[in-house]
């Protein structure tokens, strides 16, 4: 095994371990390939292992999924929710394409905005977390659409990288009333569209550059980021139900002042 490989199987691990909390694992990634000295083309690879951790959501709520889309012929709350979702998804997805060469050739290259980020959304989730707001919403499949489309236009946020897909939705959710574990479970099924629709557009856009040790470095991450994320998925909705999200607000802040102290060193 190359160092090439390990390296990505690092990186994989760090994103399986952060896709789904209020983190952002795509400016972990980033400055991790920063320091690593580990650069993809067209940073795909980057994007594709988020997939890996998506499929994992996917295999955790299989049955629910497939209760959701088996009933939505004949049931109104199924099909509503099948609508918030795809709502949520439709802004970032939007916006996504019409900024993409301006998030990946000059967003994704600027490590000191993403510490930035870090910090910044690590002090706005501390605070949301300690807002006293009335619960309105406490189940993921009862988010009304226009708070889901209002959910959707919080995750453009997240484009910019160091603000995290997850954290952005999250915060959207909780002050519009959603619960944390609501907030957290929609934030689940919001990724699945949104997180699939960003691969495919990648590789798409990305086609001409990627060869086949790319794709060597791309599987080894998506596999290890699937398998981790398998882990932290489930220990996610419990913790945030008990303890809420301010762990991940002074993680947030920590790595994002140590990685802008070491840029800022010339590191």
């Amino acid at each position: 095994m190359t160092d090439q490989t390990l390296v990505a199987a690092a990186l994989g691990l760090l994103e399986g371990l952060t896709e789904f909390i209020p983190v952002s694992s795509t400016g972990h990634l980033l400055l991790a390939g920063h320091f690593l000295g580990f650069d993809s083309a067209g940073k795909t690879f980057e994007v594709v292992i988020q997939l890996g951790a998506v499929l994992a959501i996917v295999l955790l709520y299989f049955a629910r999924l497939w209760t959701v889309f088996s009933t939505a012929h004949r049931d109104p709350a199924a099909r509503r929710f099948i609508a918030a979702v795809a709502l949520a998804f439709l802004p970032a997805a939007a916006v996504g394409v019409m900024l993409h060469e301006v998030i990946k050739t000059v967003l994704f290259e600027t490590p000191v905005l993403i510490a930035v980020m870090l910090i910044l959304g690590g002090v706005v989730l501390l605070y949301v977390d300690r807002l006293t707001i009335p619960i309105k919403v406490a189940d993921a499949a009862d988010i009304p659409l226009r708070t889901a489309l209002a959910i959707g236009a919080f995750q453009c946020l997240a484009l910019v990288p160091g603000v995290s897909r997850s954290g952005s939705t999250i915060v959207g959710a909780l002050l519009m009333g959603v619960s944390k574990r609501a907030a957290a479970e929609f934030s689940f099924f919001l990724s699945m569209p949104t997180m699939g629709a960003a691969v495919a557009y990648d590789l798409y856009k990305n086609r001409g550059v990627l060869d086949f040790s790319a794709w060597s470095d791309i599987i080894v991450g998506f596999v290890v980021a699937f398998l981790s994320a398998l882990l932290v998925v489930r220990w996610v909705l419990g913790y945030v139900s008990r303890k809420g999200y301010s762990l991940f607000g002074w993680w947030r802040i920590i790595v994002g002042s140590v990685a802008l102290t070491a840029l800022l060193a010339g590191s």
